[in-house]
């Protein structure tokens, strides 16, 4: 199996720890992934607010680059999963010929042969849970995860379009495949707020807390995500979270990458957990205890 990859720009600052712990796993799943040559930012969700073309121009660039590799694009970040897939929609419904006119003067052209989809979404569909179950050498038996969509994987629905939007099962589906039990978890499909840090901060603090608030009640002993700006938001911003709901259990907030590789064997130091802010003692613990 093999990807191109677009690791964004979370991946190569912030969220380092994700990047490593997706190439341990993919690594450890024989999983090929090969970094796209020249990749650029997604644009955020924030771009096309500016310039829509732009928006569209970006991303058709990427999946042009994806296109000359021969492979689909792999991503492991809910917003660039997005951006990706909504810029693929455009250029598929009219905008491919003015939009190529762009790429033209950097000896580009998209045209529409790499599919565009998430870690999340090939660990299910591409390598198969039974497959993957196969491959855990350290069962998570005894963990009770809080699985975490956030949005931008879900919706909007005719864009995403992998799993029921309102219902989904695809993380609890991997939880159960790890060994794990999954928590029944009321935050599971809200927003985190990472989107609006700038223009409503005392809200994103706000949500925060409640997120990780809803997993204390519901017995998680830890968050799982398949968005690295999901994580950033919940474990940066925890300690302030805290204090705006009055919680003060600390809940560890995994990488979907994280969780699988624990599985896998590898241990938090190799999935760059020491990089956390918030519960890395605890996930420690839970783990050598096995």
């Amino acid at each position: 199996m093999k990807y191109a990859f677009f690791p964004g720009c979370v991946l190569e600052g912030a969220a380092k720890e994700n990047y490593i712990a997706t190439i341990a796993v993919a690594k450890a799943l024989g999983i090929e992934l090969l970094e796209i040559p020249g990749w650029t930012c997604c644009g955020a969700s924030h771009v096309q607010d500016v310039d829509d073309l732009a928006a569209t121009a970006i991303n058709a660039r990427n999946i042009a680059l994806a296109e000359q590799m021969g492979l689909p694009l792999l991503t492991v970040c809910n917003t660039c999963t997005l951006m990706l897939r909504k810029a693929k929609a455009k250029l598929d419904n009219g905008q491919k010929e003015k939009v190529n006119g762009i790429l033209s003067a950097a000896g580009l052209s998209y045209k529409g042969t790499s599919d565009i989809t998430h870690l999340l979404w090939v660990l299910l569909s591409d390598y198969g849970l039974d497959k993957l179950k196969g491959m855990v050498k350290r069962p998570l038996a005894g963990l009770t995860v809080a699985g975490y969509y956030g949005c931008h994987i879900l919706r909007p629905p005719a864009l995403m379009d992998f799993e029921d939007h309102a219902n989904p099962q695809s993380l609890e589906s991997l939880i159960c495949a790890l060994g794990a039990q999954p928590a029944d978890f009321d935050a599971k499909l809200k927003c985190c707020g990472f989107h609006a840090t700038y223009t409503a901060e005392e809200d994103m603090i706000r949500i925060t807390g409640e997120t990780n608030q809803s997993a204390v009640k519901a017995g998680a002993d830890c968050i799982v995500t398949p968005c690295p700006l999901c994580q950033m938001s919940l474990d940066m911003n925890q300690p302030e979270g805290q204090a705006a709901v009055g919680c003060q259990q600390e809940m560890p907030v995994l990488h979907l990458s994280q969780l699988v590789g624990l599985a896998l064997g590898l241990t938090p130091e190799q999935l760059g957990m020491n990089m956390h802010i918030a519960g890395r003692e605890i996930i420690k613990r839970k783990v050598s205890s096995r």
